[in-house]
């Protein structure tokens, strides 16, 4: 397997970046959006090192791609580098079009060196923020960027029009090899930063600061999405209350707060009001780790600042940032669980005529899903950094996903499964337990290519339980290719005879990625009514690695418009 990067003098650093305006012509509804990402290697510079990272037409982030609601995208990817390379398209749906969505090895094989892929389909019944990046190895530490999705021509927004938009990125930096070849845990990070600026508090950045001008009394819309490797942050800016207005591109019933947690994978949009006179006067904004798990980690806050244009000398030259203590805001603690419960909590759909809450009334197939971490047994003849000397693995269901080396979807559609996957995943726990509890004294893991199938239109119901194997963790799941239904959540075990009397069948909030509470759980639900194959998987690239994933096989429905499309001439074969 090939490094993510060439040199490790960069390992772990965290970027929380801040994206530029999407400069592009407002697409037209009903057209098709026409992009070409051209995989290259770009040397860039951080905390007084350099390095070559692989990005998307040479930048870092990478483009920014607007469409409309009823637009085409066509995305012509070619690959430069020695890296294999696939592109995901965080949160669409792809309906009937699995084949672009972009999951090595789960509906395509990797683009190679010399290759090209097109991948070509339409956004339907989606607006908001979502974002797109790689889904190899842990590529996506560079090669991402936003996807904005604008309302068709003539609906306005749910909420006051702001007055500019800004998306925002939090990512991170890490090299795979390090954890995979020792069996350990991921480095820690050496700083965070905002927009690729370590900014003040860190070494080498005292003039490295990312600063948002903004105008007085203007409303704002920033576009904040989490695309970190393996971290929740929490996100905020002094003296400023933030609006939420829409979650993972759904919108939302509006709420203030002082701060959000952004889940890996997530998006949030949120309205900032400025404040109306405010002379000479700067904020901070700060972001982070929300931290549940018992691993080391980057203890830091990463600072950029918020300042009027009407006080270009808010921060004069003579005055050094190190030494300011200008308005700081007031983050929830790192292991504040309460905040991340409460704020989940405020999340409610709209539920109106044109944004229906429409989760299913009833349930065909109900499942539990333990989710947690686990050991597995170390290489022969080698001593892993793991508890006794074994290898860190994660389970669903103490099932560790083994990655195949055909593409699922392409095994699925031409009938040639036998020796590729199974379809014998298990709808709940095999060994039942007190999962918040006492944990086993057998923390071993199985490891399989298993599946689960579904026919076309069940009602799904899936209880995803944390379990206490190693510490209690919070997990972001991602479901591709649907919107879920978050109709319950809690801490303990979940008891099939109380927890269900409290369940929000009215307006829960719709999302594709959702945080699994640290020793807690979670019910969602959704329709099966988008055919193909379709990872789950935990959104923390380490414990991705260590196998917290599955896949579903939604079948074909009877009618032409319910059936998987077939896939492009240009697909890439293994």
């Amino acid at each position: 397997m090939a490094a993510v990067y060439k040199s490790t003098a960069f390992v772990g650093v965290f970027v929380f970046t801040f994206v530029t305006l999407c400069l592009f012509p407002l697409p037209v509804a009903g057209i098709t959006r026409y992009y070409k990402f051209d995989i290259k290697l770009q040397n860039v510079a951080r905390l007084c090192h350099a390095k070559s990272i692989v990005t998307v037409s040479g930048q870092f982030p990478g483009p920014c791609v607007m469409v409309r609601e009823g637009n085409h995208l066509s995305v012509k990817v070619v690959n430069h580098v020695p890296n294999k390379i696939t592109i995901h398209w965080h949160g669409v749906r792809q309906l009937r079009t699995g084949w672009a969505d972009g999951t090595a090895y789960v509906t395509q094989c990797p683009i190679q060196k010399g290759q090209s892929y097109v991948y070509k389909f339409r956004i339907v019944g989606q607006r908001g923020t979502l974002f797109w990046h790689a889904h190899i190895s842990w590529l996506r530490a560079t090669v991402y960027g936003p996807l904005i999705i604008l309302p068709r021509l003539g609906v306005p927004y749910p909420f006051p029009k702001p007055y500019k938009e800004v998306p925002i990125i939090l990512d991170t930096e890490a090299i795979i090899s390090q954890a995979l070849q020792t069996g350990g845990g991921p480095n820690v990070s050496d700083a965070y930063t905002i927009n690729g600026h370590p900014g003040p508090f860190y070494n080498c950045s005292a003039k490295d600061t990312f600063k948002l001008k903004v105008k007085l009394g203007k409303t704002y819309l920033l576009r904040l999405i989490n695309a970190a490797l393996n971290d929740q942050l929490f996100f905020g800016i002094a003296n400023h209350t933030l609006t939420v207005v829409e979650a993972d591109a759904v919108y939302v019933k509006p709420f203030e707060t002082e701060a959000i947690l952004l889940a890996s994978g997530q998006t949030t949009n949120v309205l900032l009001k400025t404040k109306p006179t405010y002379p000479n006067a700067s904020f901070f904004m700060a972001a982070r780790p929300y931290v549940t798990g018992s691993a080391t980690f980057n203890n830091s806050t990463v600072a950029g600042i918020l300042e009027n244009k009407l006080s270009p000398n808010s921060l004069p030259s003579s005055i050094s940032v190190k030494n300011l203590s200008p308005f700081k805001p007031n983050l929830p603690a790192l292991s504040n669980t309460s905040f991340v419960a409460n704020f989940a909590n405020k999340l409610r759909g709209l539920a109106t005529v044109h944004s229906p809450a429409s989760v299913p009334q009833n349930v065909d197939k109900q499942f539990l899903f333990t989710v947690g971490l686990g050991t597995s047994q170390c290489w022969q003849n080698r001593t892993c950094q793991g508890p006794n000397g074994t290898k860190f693995a994660a389970a669903v269901n103490n099932v560790s996903f083994t990655m195949p080396t055909t593409a699922l979807l392409q095994a699925h559609f031409f009938g040639k499964s036998h020796g590729v996957y199974k379809t014998d995943f298990p709808r709940e726990p095999k060994i039942r337990f007190d999962y918040t509890g006492t944990p086993p004294d057998n923390t071993m893991v199985n490891n399989g290519t298993k599946l689960l199938v579904l026919p076309f239109n069940t009602n799904v119901e899936l209880i995803m339980q944390d379990t206490s194997i190693l510490g209690a963790e919070s997990h972001p799941l991602h479901l591709h290719g649907y919107n879920f239904f978050v109709v319950g959540q809690g801490f303990g075990n979940f008891d099939p005879q109380k927890n269900p009397n409290n369940f929000n069948l009215i307006d829960p909030v719709e999302r594709n990625t959702v945080g699994v509470p640290a020793g807690g759980w979670i019910v969602i639900r959704f329709v099966a009514d988008n055919p193909g194959v379709w990872f789950m998987h935990c959104h923390i690239d380490a414990h991705q690695s260590w196998g917290l994933k599955m896949a579903w096989i939604v079948l074909d429905g009877d009618l032409p418009n319910q059936k998987l499309s077939p896939p492009a001439d240009d697909l890439p074969m293994c």
